[in-house]
């Protein structure tokens, strides 16, 4: 472990908190740049809400957002609109923070009215959401579940989901909202740093029970009552394919900046956190995606006042090690030189025999983590144990070097493989993926994340999109009008230009304009297939006047 970071070339870079090293030019690292700006919950919306406008009946999992402040009159008008077209309607909001996370500065509310409007509503931008008021219950307690995604390749796309997860539960038996119980947090917010000050709080020893059980647990008791938890399972893989189809142009953009093409550097992989709420008809919905989930398999117990033991947890045990080992065994970069044979440390393979070599990894901290060092110490210890044996053998009883180890020793995967499996059934979502490879084609500068006027101009002219009825002075309009609001949103101010998001807009503009007849999906589509096919055939001319 290396707090204040090494040198000295590894296999495995393991980061704490982001990807945060520019001076790493092999290996792999356990986080993608620009993933804890991707998951936010305002640009997690937006993702959203342009695939929803793209595709609504697909993309409908995840509840109506508004962004605040900058939305605000549109929230208010919304919601008017909506209460005059059905009077009886009585929703519920649910307001949350930007930047906030484990639950702080959440709150439920009525009415438009009853925003904080505070000047932390300007510092601290938030989104406002459809509450769920009909959620699933077990023993009378609302739960969400939290499951372990890897997004192990962003170029091919490759996707795993972990067959197990956590389910936490709130520790106050559930009601609808009224006005009386909407501050009631242990009632209504499924976060575990807040339950867990709940003096109903169970800490359990088993699986199926307590505040914190197995999902694997929840869906034996479904299935119990009949419920069809293979297709429960069915929808759950593809909200989190979806979604991870909705942040990956963002995602595209950030890597070329950090890691770009032709210029040595190393491979990303993340394990990501997805929050998932059920509803009474066994519907998922999307909470949130946690670019950093949690990773700890103990809890505090307080012996007596003011003083704490660490306790081992057993469901955090059970799920969390081997979401860890198991990528590590996915992304081990000597897999492809194996033959006829699987280990989970490096083989060098002779005489028929497997001989054990050391995966170098380097674990490294940033101030923020310094604070859950001594529980990922903790994990750590238990990733060696499982990763050295696989089996319940103590780690001094491991196989030495040049010693054969059995495949039978080995646990199977837990993690299972979703994209590319079923990327025919979704690969029709990935027009956005086009637009974004449009816009970091014609970047220029290696580096950048914005497209600059004369960029924007020159995607116009290779494409042939002007003609006398829009002329390049519209195209100027254009692009400052956009560039402009999107700019006036305190996206990102480190440099000038249209980002991503804006040019989608700008993008979605022209192919309104050039189809007016055709659904917008289809706009979309046949402007990128006319974008793809001018840009092909002037590069075979440039090719042929080489």
């Amino acid at each position: 472990q290396f707090p204040f970071g090494r040198r000295l070339p590894c296999d495995i870079y393991w980061h704490g908190v982001s990807f945060h090293d520019n001076n790493i030019f092999s290996g792999q690292v356990n986080k993608f740049p620009g993933m804890m700006e991707t998951v936010r919950k305002i640009t997690l919306s937006r993702a959203m809400r342009t695939m929803q406008d793209l595709f609504p009946l697909e993309y409908n999992f995840y509840p109506r957002s508004w962004i605040l402040p900058e939305e605000l009159p549109l929230f208010v008008a919304e919601v008017r609109m909506m209460k005059d077209r059905n009077p009886s309607w009585k929703p519920t909001f649910i307001v949350k923070p930007d930047g906030g996370c484990q639950g702080d500065g959440i709150y439920l509310i009525k009415d438009p009215s009853d925003i904080r409007l505070t000047g932390s509503i300007q510092s601290r931008p938030a989104v406002v959401q459809e509450y769920i008021c009909k959620p699933l219950l077990v023993d009378k307690l609302k739960f969400d579940i939290r499951l372990y995604v890897l997004l192990k390749s962003l170029e091919p796309l490759e996707i795993y989901i972990a067959k197990d997860g956590l389910s936490r539960f709130c520790t106050e038996p559930y009601q609808e909202p009224t006005l009386k119980n909407l501050h009631q947090v242990f009632m209504h917010l499924t976060n575990y740093s807040l339950n867990i000050h709940s003096g109903n709080f169970i800490h359990s020893a088993s699986v199926n029970t307590g505040s914190k059980r197995t999902f694997s647990s929840i869906l034996c008791r479904l299935s119990s009552r009949g419920a069809d938890v293979k297709k429960l399972w069915s929808d759950i893989i593809s909200l989190v394919i979806k979604t991870i189809i909705a942040l990956t142009p963002e995602l595209k953009v950030y890597y070329q900046s950090d890691i770009p093409a032709g210029k040595p550097g190393p491979t990303c992989f993340q394990i990501l956190g997805f929050d998932i709420l059920l509803m009474k008809n066994l519907k998922p919905i999307l909470l949130e995606v946690n670019a950093n989930p949690s990773m700890r398999i103990e809890h505090e117990q307080e012996l007596s006042p003011g003083v704490f033991e660490n306790v081992p947890s057993p469901v955090d045990e059970e799920v969390k090690v081997a979401v860890i080992r198991d990528t590590l065994r996915l992304v081990d970069p000597q897999k492809k030189k194996r033959k006829d044979t699987q280990c989970l440390l490096y083989p060098g393979v002779a005489d028929g025999k497997l001989q054990l070599k050391p995966v170098k990894i380097q674990v490294k901290y940033g101030m923020k983590d310094k604070q859950h060092k001594h529980h990922s110490l903790k994990l750590s210890l238990k990733l060696k144990f499982y990763l050295k044996l696989g089996s319940c053998q103590s780690v001094e009883q491991a196989p030495e070097a040049g010693e054969e180890l059995p495949e039978a020793a080995l646990p199977s995967l837990c993690l299972k493989q979703v994209f590319p499996k079923y990327a025919k059934q979704f690969s029709y979502l990935r027009l956005v993926d086009r637009v974004a490879a449009l816009f970091i084609r014609f970047l220029g500068v290696k580096g950048t994340t914005k497209l600059g006027p004369t960029g924007f101009r020159t995607f116009i002219r290779n494409c042939k999109l002007s003609n006398s009825n829009f002329s390049m002075a519209a195209v100027d309009i254009l692009y400052i009008d956009i560039t402009r609001r999107w700019n006036s949103m305190g996206i990102d101010h480190k440099e000038s230009g249209m980002c991503l998001q804006a040019f989608v807009e700008a993008f979605f503009c022209l192919a309104q304009r050039k189809y007016k007849s055709l659904p917008l999906h289809d706009q979309v589509a046949s402007l990128i297939e006319l974008c793809e096919c001018r840009l092909a055939a002037l590069r075979g001319k440039r090719l042929l006047w080489g």
